[in-house]
């Protein structure tokens, strides 16, 4: 067993069991598709929205406090050191939560579905942009990491789509692509069939597409199945005669 003390003060102890088969859990006649994001933690192919609790936003003020409070005490002295610590906890705290957070919501979703489609986000890349703090507080990350082996551990399907998939432009009814659009336009409709769209249920929708689930968490088919070619049709090129094509 190793015992670990970590930055707050607290002592964890580490060791390793052997256990037996993972129990797969009872079937699911769902599969969902998961749009993560800033508005919205995440939101769900079947029109669900889960809020973000922005557990690092909430505690911005304690822990400014506490930062300006450290920043008067003197070097090396034993306030100092108390004043560390009592920063080191806050943030603790905010981890905490947001890892239970994580781990109530992935066993939610893998319970409930038998498949979970997500994007493969860029998350580096964004926590470069002006968006880093927001970035790094939904931690999407370690929930997708949560969904993955929990989804392998209880004989689920897990599924990364990439991330470049025009998620936003296609239209999920249709599956025309409607071109990009701005951060702030969050409803549209579709030029081609006049469907009206959230923009992040559509997304999801479109997630659960992309990774190839033929249907909705609503039991509905999501987009309509291609209709195969007539046999006495499949050869002919649209162009020739049946004079030349024969």
């Amino acid at each position: 067993m190793t015992v670990v003390r970590d930055s707050a003060g607290r002592y964890f102890a580490s060791f390793v069991i052997e256990t037996g088969p993972q129990e797969t859990l009872p079937g699911s006649p769902t599969e969902i598709g998961v749009d993560l994001g800033l508005t919205h933690f995440a939101v769900l192919s079947d029109g669900t929205k889960i809020d973000s609790p922005r557990f690092l936003r909430r505690a911005e003020k304690r822990l400014k406090k506490a930062q300006r409070d450290l920043s008067r005490k003197k070097k090396g002295s034993a306030n100092r050191a108390k004043a560390r610590l009592k920063i080191a906890r806050a943030h603790a705290r905010v981890a905490d939560a947001r890892r239970e957070f994580h781990h109530e919501l992935s066993t939610r979703l893998i319970r409930e579905n038998q498949a979970v489609a997500v994007e493969d986000l860029a998350v580096k890349g964004l926590a470069r942009t002006r968006l880093a703090k927001s970035v790094h507080d939904a931690g999407w990350s370690a929930f997708v990491a949560m969904l993955e082996y929990k989804a392998a551990r209880y004989g689920r399907a897990f599924v990364r789509i990439g991330r470049f998939e025009p998620t936003s432009q296609v239209c999920s009814t249709c599956g025309v692509k409607d071109g990009p659009k701005p951060l702030d336009v969050r409803e549209w409709t579709c030029g081609a069939c006049g469907s009206t769209h959230d923009r992040d249920v559509n997304a999801a929708v479109n997630v659960a597409l992309a990774a190839g689930l033929a249907v909705s968490a609503r039991g509905a088919q999501v987009r309509p199945a291609p209709v195969p070619a007539p046999r006495d049709e499949a050869g002919t090129h649209p162009k020739l005669t049946p004079t030349a094509a024969a």
